[in-house]
Formats: structure tokens, C-alpha cells, sequence
């Protein structure tokens, strides 16, 4: 290996000269950034720390004035100049994580969640909150703050053509997800962006964060420190769990990267710091919520969440709209088994889910940190952009599990000019066992369960014999002094203009860049500094690798040890209850189960399409191709409109009616179609749109099940090529005008098994015997069995 220094004595001094000069500029240059950053904290506090949105907003509703009040408000965000919003679109509401930092994470840049709301013409809204809650505040108040947010919404455009799409980042998507369950009639599509909902789940050797709960025996630090801010938790604690999970970038990266980078790094370090040092408050009864209830409980899924008056119960099952998960491989925080371990802890399959009728979308990032989900710019221009421009076809995906994947754009891919962008997004069926495979099992999590049943007794010991002289001891100035001596404000205010040793530092850093002499790439000096600071992160890895696998032993030998278990009474060897099959006739209990008889044989065009495009995209991946194929036809004046929400309901009437009979589905479709010439022309439609993706082949169990159809509507057998991509588009079939308006006509469900090889479930036997006449001649229909989905 070459040697990094010059043989020659003078040209060493001079390298050493000009690299001694530069590390002493950038050390002025990067101490006026902590001088600034500190300064900037002062501000922000005094100006009452507002949102950090790079966009302008307006009142509208101030939860602090309503019956309950919550510290929580809903703003309009004001579009920039040259922005057109288009008022009958579906409004997008963005709810932001009080996870300690303050709000505006989701609109913090151009290029972020509000920012492509904005770009895609829709009035946006976004639900901020203040830096200390209101005396009494609950959790239950913010909620009912939410849902009077999204009534206010909806007054508000009341003829959008769907109801708002509304978005919960991180710790806002539990929120979320709670306030859809209790009124499912104001959301719209659900978009959960690293959101965690399943707090037991991990995979072993990864993932630390959820042993936190065990190895601080309990919830009780919450309530002490909640106590000794004087009934306040102060949310830099939060933040400082969050630091611990990175030492290397929390001690060293972090301010290496700045020093490294002090003539160009400034504007974007201040901007993150803006955001990153803006700590907010929460009660002392939130926060026990939050961790006894979720964090340590695992309450979310169980059902066992209940309001104070006892009218409202949690069941996330209640939620009738679109859910999308957003997780990353890269989140070290929330892990993609806590966002969606809550579906296999909700359904035991599929079927399960459809029975619900509910549409759940998973996308999975290979390698974005947590942080990256909500700030950075590639992903809010990829994933985001991309689930939002989908969000209407979302709506009309029949009910199941689909995985959505991102792809860039080939010039061979089959009608390329349909395609928005650079990118396209496909949603492909799944099964929940593809779920349980992202992860290691889940005997592990019964560990958790002794955890749960332990910290309900120190909880009790502590509010019982420690909490009433902590409190006594509290007061509102020993809150305050706690509170400014915290490590992460310290740290930001010490080096500021309030310290008498900070007041030369800007004269200093304008004569620095007025003489700057940055040093060259190449000098050998800098290389090695560029290696020592490697070496330090290799280092401090390694504490933090060391650290984390000694926690997870500790937790595990306690926590794992069957004698624990006995004494709290948890049996570790008991497999996790599973969930009774009962979704169906909870499902049938909720429909009208005269009409869902009735519309095997009874119902216009549009249920006709629906029924049979369900049922031939079995195993069809839906894309935008035919989506923007049927849109296109619309603006060509060649097919009518429906409304957004007669497609969803005609989409839930024939899921049911496929879920109770295939065969008599079929069956009735020519009652649903009369005319022969009305035949020919549906079909044509369909094998066009399933055609926008790409020929199909024979082989194919689509065309096998398209074939199906047309003998069962007494058609010819052999079906007709799909148009050429350059070919005219001709148009469409008036008899299915309703059903190819505004909504994606091409949803593709998730596997459906015939019902000549799967038997319907107990609890709807008896309504599938009388769905069926004794004397209705049986068809088998084509199927194949879906192999499961790999990690990609």
C-alpha cells in the first residue's frame, strides 16, 4: 500500500501547515453553527416553538376552545403562489407524532408530504399541537379533538369526491388509527408512515428498543418523571431514548459530519436542529396512557381499550377504509414486524380480512432510516408520491392484503404512455402468513406478556408508596430547573449568545471566511483524520452492537425464566390464543342478508363488471396502467361517470356475494346482463383493461377464468386479442359507462379459493345453503395456489 505522506520533508510541512490552518477555520466556522443553533433554540422557544412548516397555514379549529380541550388545533395549510388547488378533490389531512419534538416534521421541505398534497391540487390540512398540554388533558381528549378536526373537514368540502385521505406519521398513526376505529365514517384512506402499532414485535438480535419496557421493570420511570416535573413529562427524555439507539451518530457522526462540512452543512444542520431541539410536554396521565396502554400493555389490537364513559370501544377491525403501511428494512425504531404484526393479531387470514371488508396496502423501503420516512426528499418524491397519486385506486381495491411495489419505468414495459412519471406501483395480492414471515416467530413475545403482568404491580407499588412524596417534593419551579438542566437543552443554550464566551465568535467566523483557505482533498492529513473518524464510529459501533445483545440476554434470561412466569402466572410454553373465526358472521350480521342474497340475481352493469373483474384478477397484480386507461377515457367524453363511492359500494356488495357463493355468482351473471350484444361489450372492456398491463397468456388463470365467464354468458370460448398500445382507444361499452367513470375499473383481489375446493366457514353455512339453490347444476372454477411472498 502506498504510503499517505510525501517523502520530502518540506512538502510534509507544508501539507501540515495548510491542513493545521484549515482544522482551525473549520473549528470557528462549526462553533458559530452551535452558536447559531443554540440561538435559534432561544427564539424558537420565546416565539412559543410553532410548527416548523416551510408553508404558510390558518386557523381553523383551536382545540384549546372545545368542550374538552386538547392542546391540539387544525390548520389549513395555505397554498404558495402559482399552486392551483382544485376544491373538489379529496382534502388530505396530515397528523404529526407528539413524540417529544414539537410539529411540521411533515412539511418541514418542498418536497415532503404536504408539499406533494399541495403539488397534486388538494386542499391540505395539518393537525399541529402546542408545547404544554391543557390542565387535565387526557389521551381521550386529543382523540376527541381529532374527530371534531375531521367533522370540521368534511363541512368543509362536502362535495369532494372521497373522504380525506388522512396521514399519521410515527407515533401520529397509532392516533390515527384509534380515532378511524370510533368514527369510521369521517377518513378516508389511511396512510401509517412508520408507524408502530405492534410493540411486542422484533426480530431477535434487532430491535432493542421494545426491551426498554422490561429492563426499567416497568411504566413507573414515566410516572416519576412525570412527578417530578411537577404532573409534566418532558418529551427530551423521549428524544434521548431515541439517541441512545445510535451512540456513534448521537456523540460523534453527527457534529464530525458538520465539522467535516462547515462551509456547505450549515443551513441544513440548523434546519433539522430547528425541529430535533424543539421538546414539548405531555401530561403525566398521557404519558402512563401511552406507556402502559401500548409501549408496555400491547393494548391496541386486543380490543381492550375502552373510553372513561364506557360507550366507545377500541376495535380496529371497526375501520371500513383503505389502510396503507409505510415501514422501511432501515427503522431501527419502528421495525416493519411492529407496523404490521397488528394484521395477523387482528385476522387469521385472508379471508378473514375480506370478510371485514377491508382493503390493507403494506410498502416496504429496503434500507430508510426512521427519520427518512418523513424527511427525505428521494422518498417523498418515490413512495409518497406514489401511494398519494394512487390514492383513488386504493379506494376501489376490493378487500384484501396487497403488498405495493415501486419500480422504475423500462422503455419495453407494455403501454409506457399511461405511466405518470418514472415511476410505476403495482399492488400484488398476499397472504397473512407473508406477514409472519418477515419476522422470527413470535414465542418470544410472551416474554413481554410477564413484563406486562410485573410492571402492573411496581405501578402499583409506586403510585401506592413513592408517588405521593415525590409529588410532595415537586413544585413548579423544581419542574422548570429539571427541565432546563436536561442534557438536550443544555446543551443547545450553553453555547449560545447567553454565554459571555460565545459573544466574539461571529467577528471571528466573518474575518475566518473572509481568509478562508479550505485545504485540498488529497492532503494527507486530512485523510487521516478522515480515518481516525471512522475509526471512532467503528468503535462506538461496536459499544452500541456489545450493549444491545447484552440487554437482549438479560431481558430474555429474566424475563424467559419459567420461575418469573409461574410466580406472575404466565405460562410461557402456551402457544398466543388465536383469534375464532367468527369475522363472517360478525360480517353477515352487519349486512342485510336479504339484499346480499338478493343481488346474486338483481343489479345494474356496474355490479356486473365489478363481479366479474373481481373474479378473474385472482392472481392479477393491479397497476396504474389500466386505471389511467379508464381515466383517459373519460376526458375522451367515451364513457359516463359514477361516483367514487357508488364503485367502493358496488365493490362491497359483490365481495360479499363472491364470499358467500362463487359458483352462484357466476351463475347469475347473464340475469345481470340480458343482452347478448351487452355481453360482448363488457367483456371486450375487461380484456382491454386487463390487457394494459401486458398481453395475457393462456396459461394465465386470468384468461382461464376470463374464458369461464364468457362460456357462462353463452359467449364464443376463444377470446379476442387485446388492442395494439398504439392503437386507437375505441370506445367504451355504454353498459359499462357507470362502471369505468372515476374509479380504477381494473381491482385485482387477493386470492379467492372456489368454492368447489373450499368449503365456506361454519358460521356461514347456513346462509351459503340458502345463497344456493339445492338444484343449481355445479362449475368448478380455475384456480391456482399462490406461493408465498419473499422479503423484497
Amino acid at each position: 500500500m502506498a504510503h499517505p505522506f510525501p517523502t520530502s520533508f518540506d512538502a510534509n510541512l507544508g501539507a501540515a501547515g495548510e491542513y493545521w490552518r484549515d482544522a482551525m477555520e473549520r473549528s470557528v466556522l462549526t462553533l458559530d453553527l452551535l452558536r447559531q443553533r443554540g440561538n435559534l433554540y432561544l427564539e424558537h422557544s420565546q416565539a412559543g416553538q410553532p410548527p416548523v412548516l416551510v408553508f404558510d397555514y390558518e386557523m381553523v379549529v383551536d382545540g384549546r376552545t372545545l368542550e374538552r380541550p386538547a392542546n391540539y388545533a387544525l390548520v389549513r395549510i395555505v397554498p404558495p403562489e402559482g399552486c392551483r388547488i382544485d376544491a373538489d378533490k379529496r382534502p388530505i389531512v396530515v397528523i404529526d407524532p407528539r413524540a417529544g419534538h414539537g410539529p411540521g416534521i411533515g412539511g418541514s421541505k418542498i418536497d415532503s408530504e404536504i408539499g406533494l398534497a399541495l403539488r397534486n391540487g388538494h386542499p391540505c390540512y395539518f393537525v399541529m399541537f402546542f408545547p404544554e398540554p391543557v390542565k387535565g388533558q387526557t389521551i381521550e381528549c386529543v382523540a376527541r379533538a381529532e374527530v371534531a378536526f375531521l367533522r370540521k373537514v368534511r363541512d368543509l368540502h362536502p362535495d369532494s369526491e372521497g373522504r380525506p385521505l388522512v396521514i399519521g406519521n410515527c407515533q401520529g398513526g397509532w392516533a390515527l388509527m384509534i380515532l378511524a376505529s370510533v368514527a369510521p365514517e369521517l377518513v378516508g384512506p389511511l396512510l401509517l408512515a412508520g408507524s408502530p402499532l405492534s410493540y411486542w414485535a422484533g426480530v431477535e438480535g434487532k430491535h432493542p428498543m421494545r426491551y426498554n419496557g422490561g429492563l426499567n421493570g416497568g411504566t413507573w420511570p414515566a410516572s416519576f418523571l412525570g412527578d417530578i416535573g411537577n404532573g409534566h413529562f418532558d418529551g427530551a427524555w423521549l428524544v434521548h431514548n431515541f439517541e441512545q439507539l445510535d451512540p456513534a451518530n448521537t456523540y460523534w457522526s453527527k457534529l464530525y459530519n458538520l465539522y467535516a462540512k462547515s462551509d456547505t452543512e450549515g443551513e441544513r444542520f440548523l434546519t433539522f436542529e430547528r425541529w430535533w431541539g424543539g421538546h414539548f410536554l405531555l401530561n403525566r396521565e398521557e404519558i402512563d396512557w401511552i406507556v402502559q396502554n401500548l409501549f408496555v400493555g400491547n393494548k391496541l389490537t386486543s380490543g381492550e381499550l375502552v373510553s372513561a364513559d364506557g360507550e366507545h370501544q377500541v376495535d380496529l377491525r371497526n375501520i371500513r377504509s383503505p389502510i396503507v403501511v409505510f415501514a422501511s428494512w432501515g427503522d431501527n425504531i419502528t421495525p416493519p414486524q411492529q407496523a404490521l404484526n397488528w394484521i395477523p393479531d387482528l385476522y387469521a387470514d385472508v379471508e378473514d380480512i375480506r370478510a371485514h371488508g377491508q382493503v390493507i396496502v403494506y410498502c416496504l423501503h429496503d434500507k430508510i432510516g426512521h427519520l427518512g420516512i418523513f424527511v427525505s426528499a428521494s422518498v417523498a418524491n418515490r413512495e409518497h408520491a406514489q401511494i398519494v397519486s394512487a390514492v383513488d385506486l386504493i379506494d376501489m381495491l376490493p378487500p384484501g392484503l396487497y403488498e405495493a411495489k415501486i419500480e422504475d419505468t423500462r422503455p419495453d414495459m407494455p403501454n409506457l404512455e399511461l405511466i405518470g412519471d418514472r415511476y410505476l406501483i403495482r399492488f400484488e395480492p398476499r397472504e397473512v402468513s407473508d406477514i409472519l414471515a418477515l419476522g422470527d416467530g413470535r414465542e418470544s413475545e410472551r416474554q413481554f406478556e410477564v413484563v406486562n403482568r410485573l410492571a402492573k404491580i411496581n405501578q402499583s407499588l409506586y403510585d401506592q408508596f413513592v408517588s405521593p412524596w415525590v409529588r410532595a417534593g415537586s413544585n413548579e419551579i423544581t419542574a422548570h430547573i429539571g427541565r432546563a438542566l436536561h442534557p438536550s437543552r443544555f446543551e443547545r443554550y450553553s453555547i449560545s449568545d447567553l454565554n459571555p464566551l460565545c459573544w466574539g465568535l461571529k467577528s471571528l467566523t466573518e474575518q475566518v471566511k473572509a481568509q478562508r483557505a479550505p485545504v485540498s482533498t488529497d492532503n494527507p492529513f486530512l485523510q487521516l483524520e478522515k480515518q481516525f473518524s471512522r475509526l471512532v464510529e467503528k468503535q462506538l459501533d461496536h459499544y452500541r452492537d456489545q450493549r444491545d445483545q447484552f440487554y437482549e440476554q438479560l431481558f430474555k434470561h429474566t424475563y424467559g425464566s419459567p420461575w418469573l412466569a409461574t410466580l406472575l402466572g404466565v405460562e410461557l410454553n402456551r402457544p398466543n390464543p388465536a383469534r375464532q373465526a367468527q369475522s363472517l358472521r360478525k360480517q353477515l350480521e352487519r349486512l342485510n342478508i336479504k339484499e346480499a342474497l338478493r343481488n346474486f340475481d338483481h343489479g345494474s352493469a356496474l355490479d356486473a363488471f365489478v363481479r366479474i373483474m373481481a373474479y378473474i384478477a385472482e392472481e392479477h397484480a393491479v397497476d396504474e396502467r389500466a386505471y389511467k386507461l379508464l381515466q383517459q377515457m373519460v376526458t375522451d367524453g367515451q364513457v359516463e361517470t359514477a361516483s367514487l363511492a357508488e364503485f367502493r359500494a358496488a365493490v362491497q356488495r359483490q365481495s360479499v356475494v363472491l364470499m358467500l357463493d362463487e359458483e352462484r355468482a357466476l351463475e347469475g351473471l347473464p340475469k345481470l346482463l340480458p343482452k347478448m350484444e351487452d355481453r360482448h361489450r363488457l367483456m371486450d372492456a375487461v380484456l382491454r383493461l386487463f390487457s394494459a398491463a401486458g398481453p395475457i397468456k393462456p396459461e394465465d388463470s386470468s384468461a382461464q377464468r376470463y374464458a369461464q365467464v364468457r362460456r357462462i354468458l353463452e359467449l364464443d370460448t376463444a377470446p379476442k386479442p387485446p388492442a395494439k398500445a398504439d392503437a386507437p382507444i375505441q370506445p367504451a361499452p355504454k353498459v359499462v359507462a357507470k362502471a369505468v367513470a372515476s374509479a380504477p375499473a381494473k381491482p385485482a383481489p387477493a386470492k379467492r379459493a372456489p368454492a368447489a375446493k373450499k368449503r365456506a366457514p361454519a358460521s356461514v353455512n347456513g346462509a351459503a345453503k340458502l345463497a344456493k339453490p339445492a338444484d343449481t347444476p355445479s362449475k368448478p372454477a380455475a384456480a391456482s395456489k399462490r406461493k408465498p411472498a419473499t422479503k423484497g
